[in-house]
């Protein structure tokens, strides 16, 4: 009866785990895409200006500190150290009349996302690697 038992507790073991591993795979919302800042505009995928106010902006970003954070969520932002680990390249211009996105950074992840509509959304998530 002991080895029944056992057994019994390693598959409930083993279905949490899958049941954790299945919901963190298929629950992108609440995870961020990476992002590295390039040095030239040539090198981006989009030209972004910080605004001082959550109103001027077209998306409000919450950067994360963690890459295990890292999935597909616009507004949520893990930068990485290069361009080929990221899902996006940024490239912060002066001017907003240059950028092509505004964006402003927010404190809490809870106030991050997009405030207006743009040609860019949907476009910086990650892509299949």
């Amino acid at each position: 009866m002991g080895a029944t038992v056992a057994s019994h507790d390693r598959r409930v073991v083993l279905l949490v785990i899958l049941t954790a591993v299945v919901l963190l795979a298929t629950c992108p919302g609440a995870l961020a895409i990476d992002v590295h800042e390039v040095q030239y505009a040539s090198q981006a995928d989009i030209k972004i200006f910080e605004v001082k106010y959550e109103s001027q902006a077209d998306l409000c970003v919450y950067v994360e500190n963690y890459a295990s954070t890292a999935g597909d969520n616009e507004e949520l932002w893990h930068y990485v150290d290069y361009a080929g680990q990221a899902d996006t390249k940024i490239y912060k211009v002066k001017y907003q009349s240059r950028a092509d996105l505004a964006v402003f950074l927010v404190k809490y992840r809870s106030r991050a996302g997009w405030k207006r509509a743009s040609s860019f959304q949907g476009k910086l998530r990650r892509s299949p690697r």
